[in-house]
Order: structure tokens, then sequence, then C-alpha cells
């Protein structure tokens, strides 16, 4: 993350004495607290009292996008959050309490830094733990049982004890309103009758055939578009196609942010700030914007010249969602594996056994020669012409070497 000054966040060194973590007492015997995935409230492993998470009356709303930035240096708007940034994989996560080395839980790297305070905005609404963590280590092994070509050690590595980091992976959402004003062409078909000359036994005859041809007009015009939570992920540190694979989340499930809920778990802190992911909600966006222009412009083809799109109604959310995280070595190389904590879908990185690979290949080589083989006399003695023959040869030839 950059250090310079922006309208979002700024970054200082932080005071020798660390603020303390929350904790969360059992109104009962007094025990600490944690969160338990699929629980409404906070059970105490001891005595076993449910104590309530209390909720925040305040409803999940939008901010918009243009006004909150006049409101950031209101301290409700922000809060400090002191951080620790993981040099392997630039993971910006907590630093536990009183804890001076820690294993960065993104790829299992031991981390040895000096905190620093950074002015963030606060979190709005997350979606708890559901999935528990022997539900994800499950749907772990399983997913990893079923990988091709995987080496044998990874799959002894999905019948040990799997460690699993429980995360709440940052996300922005927007919702919009778009103009966009379009110019291109519009491509309509048509048929003629072409006559031409051909040759047939031995004598010149004329025929007609029907071709298909295209006539382009220029055209322009406006589409009108609403979007609702885009979702971006506000993470650097885990691989962007894994992560948003975990998709879809149900995000009419969210709740208020409490601190109760991260109780047990880490939190990371957003990379990408609110105004860079916006940038990356266009890019979502214009996919959709360019559909609308197709459609608008008709036809059987179309050609998009130019699209210019105004934002307008810019509203947004900031939130956490919970991701399982297991991340290890193998062959000097970090993997990480996701595993959705709401649905305990699984993605991640992969090693290949290049040995299985190979051994495959050249087993479909023997097979395809071995065909190649068999057939081609078979043509030869059933009665099959030279020609035809020649041709499978040379068709299967090259895969039998």
């Amino acid at each position: 993350m950059s250090s310079s000054p922006d309208p979002v966040e700024s970054s200082d060194a932080v005071a020798p004495d660390a603020p303390q973590e929350k904790r969360f007492p059992c109104k009962q015997c007094g025990a600490k607290l944690v969160f338990k995935p699929g629980i409404a409230a906070l059970k105490c492993e001891y005595c076993g009292f449910e104590n309530p998470i209390p909720q925040s009356e305040d409803e999940i709303r939008e901010l918009d996008f243009r006004a909150h930035f006049a409101r950031l240096v209101k301290s409700e708007e922000t809060q400090e959050a002191e951080t620790v940034k993981c040099d392997a994989c630039g993971a910006e996560v907590e630093r536990p309490e009183h804890a001076t080395a820690f294993e960065c839980p993104f790829c299992g790297t031991d981390i040895v830094a000096q905190a620093t305070s950074k002015k963030l905005i606060k979190p709005k609404s997350l979606l708890p733990f559901h999935v528990t963590r022997d539900q994800a280590r499950t749907s772990f092994r399983t997913w990893l049982q079923g990988l091709w070509f995987a080496p044998n050690k990874l799959k002894q590595y999905a019948r040990q004890d799997t460690r699993l980091n429980g995360m709440y992976v940052p996300h922005w959402t927007y919702d919009c309103n778009t103009t966009s004003h379009y110019r291109g062409e519009r491509g309509d078909d048509y048929w003629v009758t072409q006559t031409y000359t051909t040759t047939q036994g031995g004598r010149t005859v004329t025929r007609t055939r029907r071709v298909r041809k295209t006539r382009w007009t220029y055209v322009s015009g406006v589409v009108w578009d609403q979007f609702d939570d885009v979702l971006v992920v506000a993470s650097e540190s885990l691989p962007k196609k894994h992560i948003e694979r975990l998709e879809p989340w149900d995000l009419q499930n969210l709740v208020p942010y409490g601190d109760e809920y991260l109780s047990g778990f880490r939190a990371e802190s957003y990379q990408i700030d609110l105004v860079q992911g916006f940038n990356v909600a266009k890019d979502i966006m214009d996919d959709t914007i360019r559909q609308s222009v197709r459609r608008d412009i008709g036809g059987d083809h179309q050609r998009i010249h130019s699209v210019r799109t105004q934002y307008d109604d810019i509203t947004f959310k900031h939130i956490l969602l919970p991701v399982w995280i297991s991340a290890y070595r193998f062959s000097q190389q970090v993997y990480r594996f996701l595993v959705n904590a709401r649905t305990g879908e699984v993605q991640g990185e992969r090693p290949w056994s290049w040995i299985k690979i190979a051994l495959f290949v050249l087993v479909v080589l023997v097979v395809l020669g071995t065909a190649a083989y068999f057939v081609i006399p078979y043509f030869m003695e059933s009665g099959g012409s030279v020609r035809s023959s020649f041709r499978v040869n040379m068709l299967l030839a090259p895969l039998a070497w």
C-alpha cells in the first residue's frame, strides 16, 4: 500500500504501547468467549451459558460514494487499525495481542515486524462464519482427494491434521446508475444469388448459389443500467481468481458489524481502497453495459466503436466475508486453499505431478498407436481404396509417435 496520503487512508508510526485486544467475558462465569460458527450467540465452553450478541438497531445501509469523503474526518467514520504486513505474500493483518512474532495466516511465513497504525474506513456489516472448522476440513480433504495428477505427498497431506485459519476478508460493494452514450455499427444480413461455373462430367456447367452478405449502418444512442451490490475483493493477499470463485455470497444475510463476531478469528485490513475498488467495479460493470449497447443496436451483428459512461447515485458498503484458509509449502512453493465459510465451496492452488502427466500421455500414445496398427490393415483388407488407407495412415501416424 502506498505511503502517500490520499482521501481515504493514511499511515503513521504506531505508539510503543499497542491497544489492548477486545475481550468478551461470559456473563455467568467470566471465562473468555469465542464466536462459534452457526450460532447467533457467544456460547461459553466452560459453563454452557449462551451470551447473546447485541444487535445494532442501525439498518445496513449504503453510503454515498462522493459525500463520504467529506465525512471521513469524523471519528465515527474511520478507525485506527494496528496492522503488520507480511513480506512474503503482502497480507496486512492485525497483530495478535502481546505477540512480536507470529505465523502469517495467508501463507504460513513467520512474521517479525513492527506494527503500524492506519486510519481505515470501518466495516459496516459482515457475514458470520457458518461452516465450522471440522466441516471446512472435511470439504478441503474431499477436494484434495479429487485432484487429478496431484503428487502422492499431497494426498498424504489430505489425511493429516489440516491446519485452517478463520479469516474475515475485506470487500467493497457498489451500487450505481449508469448513463452510457455509444457509437457503433449495426449489421443486417441479407442474401443474394450468385452465378458461377464448374466442371461436371467433363463439361462446363453454370449454377447458382445463395450467398449471405452484411449491410453495415452507423448508429449512436444512449443506454441506462442499474447496478446493485457489485462485489469487489479489497485484498491483494489471496489469488484473485480463487477468491472470486468462492462466489456467490448470500449478501442478503449480512448483519451489522460487531466485534463479537471476530472473537476467535482474524480480520485482514483492506489493501484496495475505496477509489481503487470502484475502478475495479467499473470493469465489472462494463461487460453488462456493453451487452446493453449491443441489444440497443440490434440487428444480426454489432460493432461498438466507443462508449462514454456517466456514473450517478454511487453508494457503497465495506463488508467482511468469512473464509477458512490453509497454506503449506510443497517443493519450496507456497500453496493456498480457500473454503467459503458460508457454503463450504473450496478453491485453491495445487501442485502437479509431471511424472503422472508424462505417464498418462505415454499411455494415450500407446493406445492410439495400437489402434492405428490394427485399424489401417482392416481398411485395406475390407476393400478400402489405397487413397483412403493413406489418409487414415497420415492422420494416425503422428499420434502414434
